[in-house]
């Protein structure tokens, strides 16, 4: 693995990628973010050795570098789940490039169901920690200890220095934000009633599809982290009804105005 990452990062400093300070990732419905960047490069996945490609419709697969608030950022425009295929190391490889390359930070959002029934779709809710529901550990195989500490250190997973500041501008810019714990399950199918009900019960607030490994990887390489998911549905499951995917994209864009001031006004202050 470590010669493919070196691999990438040539390639990707061959670009004009060179020292970013901040990773993002985006997830579903959240993809306008680039937009607000001053463009230094950007490159398709399919064209950067070893990387894989988004195969979700409603995922773009750029990888963009530029400046936000001042700051170098790379963002993920399109990830990977383990639903499209991909191994816990396939859909972790990016975390690890975008070290390679420099950056000290890694900010991930997603959209996600509230289990917690007192948030409500359209509103936003950090991570202060979360459930490995996957099956796996992308730090799970053999040669992991090159890359870092085998036995990475969970007890503080996401930033509490850099929650807080995400909380101070929630609060100033009159933005919904609820804080609780994310489960992280396989998917691509929707929980049924009965998962939902033991969800609620191990602690649960909200449930995606993403993300923790993500941000397993970020600690495993001694990354700060942070995210922030966007509750597009309401998962009670005395009243489930069929879930719409075009009403759960509609959410996630009807709520990104308030993710990009967030992210924006966060990087300012790393």
């Amino acid at each position: 693995m470590i010669k493919y990452i070196n691999k990438t990062v040539d390639y990707l400093k061959d670009k004009g990628f060179e020292q970013p300070e901040i990773g993002i990732i985006l997830g579903t419905g959240l993809g306008q973010l680039p937009s607000h960047l001053e463009t230094i490069a950007e490159v398709s996945y399919n064209h950067i050795p070893h990387f894989p490609t988004a195969t979700v419709e409603f995922h773009k697969g750029k990888l963009i570098f530029g400046k936000l608030a001042g700051k170098k950022v790379i963002v993920m425009q399109g990830r990977f789940h383990i639903y499209e295929g991909y191994t816990l190391q396939d859909v972790t490889y990016p975390v690890r490039v975008m070290e390679k390359l420099g950056i000290n930070t890694l900010l991930v959002s997603n959209a996600a169901g509230a289990i917690n029934l007192d948030f409500k779709k359209g509103e936003l809710m950090l991570i202060d920690d979360h459930i490995n529901l996957q099956g796996s550990s992308p730090l799970a195989f053999q040669g992991v200890e090159a890359l870092g500490e085998r036995f990475a250190d969970m007890s503080a997973p996401y930033n509490l220095e850099i929650n807080a500041k995400i909380k101070d501008i929630a609060k100033r810019n009159n933005i919904t934000l609820h804080e609780g714990v994310y489960a992280s399950v396989v998917g691509p199918q929707l929980e049924t009633r009965a998962e939902y009900r033991m969800l609620k019960l191990i602690g649960a607030d909200a449930v995606g599809m993403s993300t923790v490994p993500e941000i397993i990887v970020a600690n495993h390489l001694n990354l700060k982290a942070a995210a922030v998911s966007v509750l597009t549905d309401e998962c009670d499951p005395d009243n489930l009804k069929p879930v719409d995917i075009q009403e759960i994209i509609a959410m996630a864009n009807k709520a990104e105005p308030d993710m990009i001031t967030i992210f924006k006004e966060l990087i300012e202050t790393l």
